[in-house]
């Protein structure tokens, strides 16, 4: 063994001390901190959980009472009050159409506009979206309408053609065949069209305008000396454009409205036999209505029998709107014990959840004690008052959080298992190494009494130890690490200094012109005046003691004259100004003047411009075009391309509250845009309409036209 220069001998090797239990408590901290953090993530997601249960509970009622409100207002519409009327009336089963008891006495089937109107407001109809037609069936809810049943269809036909008065065979001849099965028997009527006596078929317009007269039977032969049916009554509008205006043909299909008053005479026989009047007829869910309409040709141009029919809203659909656990009892009040209408339920949620979570929610602790919420409204409708029960069970509330607490599970569970591994590799490349150092440390220190003091000192052997790592760096250069983070943080503290000074200096200089800034809009002539008038106009309405879909049904138009032409003109130019860009309109010539309230009408057309410009394909535009070739009738045409309409939701999204939940701006999405379109058009006269152009959705917006102007 070679020694130094001096030949001394080596020294024996450092003795190890035993270390007192102060010597570990670093690493006793370490993995109390370590256990205490793994608590605490277990601790955070149990307190967390508890209180997104009560946050959950919370929210559940506010949506509940909301929900019950929404509920209720859509019941007070006049289709929910149809459907109220309606509740007791088992579902048709088999062919023919059971006729509804419409919410008024009487339907005025002799004027086109009233008839379309009421069963556009009342819901009535049943609708085939393939073609657009639409059948209302119903009977008034006043026996004093004399035991009739109504059929209103709104048809896509071909031009009808009429009867000569004295001609007995039906070939040639464009006819209704309608078949009424009740309890009492079978009834069968045919109805040719013929001409009024007051009036020629065809209208100034170019429209078709007939009389449809009953004779009781049916085929294509009426006998000799029949008399038309007394109380039967019925008429035919035929537009005079096509109904797809691509296809402008002589012989193409036209908007037709057929209207029939149709006399049961088994019904008339109750109403006038003595004893108490039963009003609507006891077999009235029993009973079948059929409509066809018999082309010139013979051949069955519609049938109220085809498949693919949509029901009218009934209180089956307000099921979809129950979240989980809640029940909806509908009662009719009256003098005695409440009568029940329905009882319907909110499906489950289908989230699977862990079992040992759904224990864990429930088991925790919440202000809230109560298991059930309850709340209550009353409907006032034409046959009488009804109340809705909205009950829920908070242990769904809690149910539907521990599905969302078992998605999040795996989340927690890998926190923990990074903790764990975390642990694990500062335990093995830190902990033990720091623990072996400090065992050197000790014996050196142990050995200081030793006489060989001086080459004592350079016995901490940590070659072992050694490389490019932090307990290398320490082992072999403690002091001057220390010295350099002593410099180190010198500067560092000298440097936030610097910045912090600068920042103060930077906000000062920007918070000086901020107090300057002010944008003010109330000079007329500014394009937002306008909009500010538009909201001013829907505070009022939507803001006041009601609910929306109330405040929107029970608002009030001033319908005067209004040209459709300067309006749709200044509509396209300022709709950049509500967020709309590229509106292309082609002014017409002429003004043309309809009936409309000037703001409504702009409400309408502004929510189906939001509408198209939502949903068109980015880079199009979007179309506005004025069709006056009906004179009774003008259609303004919003049309985009991008994806069609489902055909089941065609006619549902005018309903309060159907959406798509495709909405992206504050306020939207809430079903309630197309709703008010339609409800301020129904005021109006108008309708609207949305159908499949191949490349896009076309919104047909219709409105009587008149021809009083405002001035000479």
């Amino acid at each position: 063994m070679k020694f130094g220069p001096l030949d001394l001998p080596s020294l024996p090797a450092l003795a190890l001390p035993r270390l007192p239990l102060s010597a570990f408590r670093r690493r006793l901290v370490f993995h109390g901190v370590f256990l205490l953090l793994a608590l605490a993530v277990v601790v955070l997601a149990v307190t967390l959980l508890a209180e997104e249960k009560q946050r959950s509970r919370d929210r559940y009622e506010s949506g509940f009472r909301q929900r019950l409100s929404t509920l209720t207002a859509q019941l007070r519409h006049p289709t929910g009050q149809l459907a109220l009327i309606n509740a007791g009336a088992a579902p048709a089963a088999g062919p023919g159409r059971v006729p509804v008891v419409l919410p008024f006495s009487a339907l005025d089937y002799s004027d086109p506009f009233k008839a379309r109107q009421a069963v556009e407001m009342s819901g009535c109809a049943v609708h085939w979206p393939e073609d657009g037609g639409q059948l209302c069936v119903g009977v008034g809810n006043s026996a004093y309408a004399g035991g009739v049943v109504y059929l209103v269809a709104d048809l896509v036909l071909p031009p009808a053609l009429p009867r000569e008065r004295g001609t007995l065979a039906l070939d040639g001849v464009s006819h209704a065949v309608i078949r009424a099965d009740t309890t009492q028997g079978s009834e069968r009527w045919v109805a040719p069209l013929e001409a009024p006596a007051d009036s020629p078929v065809a209208q100034d317009d170019g429209g078709l305008r007939g009389r449809l007269t009953g004779f009781a039977g049916e085929g294509r032969m009426l006998v000799k000396g029949s008399r038309p049916v007394r109380d039967f009554r019925g008429w035919l509008w035929q537009e005079a454009s096509c109904a797809q205006p691509e296809q402008a043909l002589p012989g193409c299909a036209r908007r037709t409205l057929l209207s029939l008053r149709v006399p049961i005479e088994a019904w008339r026989r109750a109403l006038f036999a003595k004893g108490q009047r039963t009003w609507p007829p006891a077999d009235l869910d029993q009973t079948r209505l059929r409509l066809q309409w018999i082309g010139p040709a013979g051949e069955t141009l519609f049938d109220s029998d085809r498949a693919g029919a949509v029901q009218p809203f009934s209180l089956q659909h307000l099921a979809a709107t129950l979240s989980a656990g809640e029940t909806l009892r509908i009662e009719r009040l009256g003098p005695g014990e409440p009568q029940l209408v329905t009882a319907l339920r909110g499906q489950d949620s289908p989230e699977a959840a862990a079992p040992w979570l759904t224990r864990l929610v429930l088991r925790l602790p919440s202000a809230d004690t109560r298991t059930q919420v309850q709340a209550s409204e009353t409907v006032n409708t034409s046959s009488g008052r009804y109340q809705l029960r909205l009950s829920g069970e908070l242990a769904s509330v809690d149910r539907n959080l521990s599905a969302t607490a078992t998605r999040m599970s795996g989340f927690v569970g890998a926190m923990l298992a990074a903790i764990a591994l975390a642990w694990l590799l500062i335990e093995v490349g830190l902990i033990r190494r720091i623990a072996l150092l400090t065992q050197r440390a000790a014996a050196l220190n142990y050995n200081m009494k030793d006489p060989q003091i001086e080459r004592r000192l350079g016995d901490l052997d940590v070659s072992d130890m050694a490389g490019r790592d932090e307990m290398g760096i320490l082992a072999s250069t403690l002091a001057a690490l220390l010295q350099r983070v002593k410099e180190g943080v010198r500067r560092e503290h000298l440097r936030n200094e610097q910045e912090r000074e600068m920042w103060h200096a930077v906000g000062h200089e920007i918070m000086s012109p901020l107090q300057s800034l002010m944008v003010l809009h109330g000079d007329p002539q500014d394009p937002s005046h306008r909009y500010v008038s538009r909201m001013q106009q829907a505070v009022r309405v939507l803001y006041g003691s009601a609910s929306p879909s109330e405040a929107i049904t029970s608002a009030t138009v001033d319908i005067d004259a209004l040209d459709l032409n300067a309006f749709l003109a200044h509509v396209a130019e300022n709709a950049p100004y509500a967020g709309i860009a590229d509106v292309r309109y082609i002014r017409a010539p002429d003004p043309v003047w309809v009936q409309a309230d000037e703001h409504s009408l702009e409400d309408v057309v502004t929510h189906v411009l939001r509408n198209a410009d939502r949903y068109r394909l980015a880079g199009t535009p979007v179309t506005l075009n004025l069709d006056t070739s009906d004179a009774a009738m003008a259609r303004v045409g919003i049309h985009n391309q991008g994806p069609a309409i489902p055909p089941e939701l065609r006619e549902r999204i005018f309903e309060f509250g159907v959406t798509d939940g495709a909405a992206t701006g504050a306020g939207e999405g809430r079903g309630q845009g197309l709703f008010v379109a339609r409800t301020y058009l129904a005021k109006m006269g108008g309708t609207i309409a949305a159908t499949h152009t191949g490349d896009g959705v076309r919104f047909d917006i219709r409105l009587p036209r008149t021809t009083v102007h405002p001035f000479p």
